[in-house]
């Protein structure tokens, strides 16, 4: 069953040093949280799925339309078209269509499921208060030396994500190069992304509006 948990957090400022403290309120749920994330990350992995595989029946293949001998006196197994899925260059049989893999979630499901992830993976979780300093200009290097202060950058093979409130351009510029970085909006958040990542980073605004929108 679904319930306020309480998370309390420190905000830090962008050069490391700790500020305020705050805490925020997110559904989750604990008996049956490994079912409903499941649910949504097969949901999210479905939906990505092409489905465009196709293949031809015994009648869309071209061809086939006579007899390839006669019924008897010919010593060979009985055949009506060569079109058959037996004969080599035949139609196939219960071959793939193009088809849509996605099945759906609820709108609740899907919100529970990615709060469920954040509340479980908060460990994850460095709040900071703004990355308006990373932005002021677009530059990897400089970027990279002001989120060093609160992000472990000396293990290059551990995910990291960037959670902002609005998508920043002049920050996706910035990374878009580096290795296990990513940087994603608030509305645009996706669970695979949290549970995949070994370092998130938050801005507190980007946090409140996760809050606001998924756990009301």
């Amino acid at each position: 069953m679904a319930a306020k948990q309480e998370i309390k957090y420190k905000v830090r400022k962008i050069d490391g040093t700790d500020g305020i403290e705050g805490t925020i309120s997110l559904n989750a749920i604990q008996d049956g949280a490994r079912y409903l994330v499941h649910r949504a990350v097969v949901a999210q992995l479905n939906k990505k799925r092409q489905g465009t595989s196709s293949t031809k029946t015994r009648s869309e293949v071209r061809g086939g339309g006579k007899k390839p001998w006669k019924q008897k006196g010919t010593g060979n197994a009985r055949s009506g078209s060569s079109n058959s899925p037996l004969w080599n260059g035949g139609g196939a049989a219960f071959g793939p269509k193009p088809r849509s893999y996605a099945h759906k979630i609820n709108v609740k499901e899907r919100r529970l499921a990615l709060t469920t992830a954040l509340h479980h993976n908060f460990s994850k979780v460095r709040v900071v208060d703004s990355l308006s300093q990373e932005t002021s200009g677009i530059s990897t290097k400089i970027t990279l030396t002001s989120l060093s202060s609160i992000l472990d950058f000396s293990q290059p093979k551990q995910k990291k994500l960037i959670i902002t409130d609005k998508h920043d351009k002049k920050l996706a510029l910035s990374i878009r190069n580096v290795r296990n970085l990513k940087l994603t909006s608030a509305n645009t958040i996706n669970i695979i992304d949290l549970l995949e990542t070994d370092q998130i980073l938050v801005t507190e605004n980007a946090l409140k509006h996760i809050c606001e929108v998924y756990s009301e």
